[in-house]
């Protein structure tokens, strides 16, 4: 029996967003005809694949059962046709990015602006997540994630600064009103702001120094979760409410201003920069292919 591609590609659209709105604005159509397209398809193949309430869209068991295997399928055959276009005069398509929180804020705004200034046939889609993800699932080309939380059989490129430190802050007042600390482990007598990733618990601060290392889990007044909640963090430490401990660089600009000061600055732990990950098994889109040459070009900051 054959299906049409439009009706099957609709269907993954509605399934990965779980919505028709979210699916319409992803694929430039309506939400009506994605809604015809997968009524057409159910019809067809006489089963549901879809749930629809008036608050969500979520797939069926057959409806998984089909986006498992017809997900990558769409999204090899959309490579296909991106790498064909690719050998137009200028890169063109939809790069489509899985991001955390911290990589949009860092890294991203030292590249972002001039590859679209050089390649304006090409739109970008950032998405902000900081769970593990599945980007095939998920829609995506590509991610940005740390080494330690990079998917198996992979193809990793290096993006951003190569070495980043997790640093420690808190308002002046504050520390003029609790003292500063002067080891880690003064840490478990003040008022301390941590953050957690969602469904995880609260990971302890870690420190080194002249091959010293210390763990601590000091007490937490206000605890956020990790991306989203970080800037919370940040306005809470300059209000007063206590230390944040959260990447150097995202902290800098109130380092800069005095609204932050640095705290056990010679404790602070150094880790390796994100990559840029990929699934190596696949035909990579022009798009994708174009953001990998141009990082690649790029100078490497420190």
């Amino acid at each position: 029996m054959k299906y049409d591609a439009g009706d099957l590609g609709a269907f993954v659209a509605v399934a990965r967003t779980k919505g028709f709105r979210d699916a319409a604005r992803l694929t430039g159509g309506s939400a009506s005809g994605l809604s015809d397209a997968v009524r057409r398809l159910e019809e067809k193949i006489g089963v549901r694949l879809l749930n629809r309430t008036t608050r969500s869209v979520t797939p069926t068991e057959a409806g998984r059962a089909l986006l498992d295997r017809l997900g990558p399928a769409l999204s090899e055959m959309e490579a296909a046709l991106d790498m064909a276009a690719g050998f137009r005069g200028r890169p063109a398509g939809l790069l489509t990015l899985n991001v955390p929180a911290s990589a949009a804020r860092i890294v991203l705004p030292q590249i972002v602006p001039a590859f679209l200034a050089a390649y304006p046939d090409i739109r970008l889609d950032i998405m902000t997540d900081e769970s593990f993800v599945d980007i095939i699932a998920a829609g995506c080309d590509a991610g940005i994630r740390y080494d330690e939380r990079l998917e198996q059989d992979m193809i990793a490129v290096p993006i951003g600064p190569r070495v980043q430190r997790f640093a420690l802050a808190a308002s002046p007042a504050y520390l003029a009103a609790r003292g500063r600390p002067g080891h880690p482990r003064d840490l478990l007598a003040h008022s301390c702001i941590r953050s957690r990733f969602r469904d995880r618990p609260v990971t302890p601060w870690e420190f080194e120094r002249d091959g010293e290392e210390v763990v601590v889990d000091p007490p937490a007044q206000l605890i956020v979760q990790a991306g989203g909640g970080s800037d919370l963090g940040v306005d809470a430490a300059i209000a007063g409410t206590g230390i944040v401990a959260l990447f150097e660089d995202w902290l800098k600009p109130h380092f800069d201003s005095g609204a932050l000061e640095q705290v056990l600055e010679p404790w602070w732990p150094s880790f390796s920069g994100p990559f840029l990950y990929y699934p190596g098994r696949r035909l990579v889109p022009a798009p994708l292919r174009t953001f990998i040459d141009f990082i690649k070009a790029m100078p490497q900051p420190g």
